[in-house]
């Protein structure tokens, strides 16, 4: 309670994070899972590609949408 706020958000932050390790690495592997049946199903001609400039525009749409609400 003695270092100031700053530090303190720092180090809250960081004890946070280390919580969060299995479920970090539980999402990582979804992650992995998840672009690898896109990665085939682009391939495979069952699904479409986007470009990344239209991808990202397209999220922060969404986000300001929902920022919105």
């Amino acid at each position: 309670m003695k270092l100031p706020p700053q530090e303190r958000a720092a180090l809250a932050e960081h004890l946070l994070a280390t919580l969060d390790e299995g479920e970090d690495l539980d999402a990582e592997q979804a992650w992995v899972a998840e672009a690898e049946q896109r990665y085939q199903a682009y391939r495979a001609g069952r699904m479409g590609a986007v470009t990344a400039d239209r991808a990202f525009a397209e999220a922060r749409r969404r986000i300001a949408e929902r920022d919105a609400r």
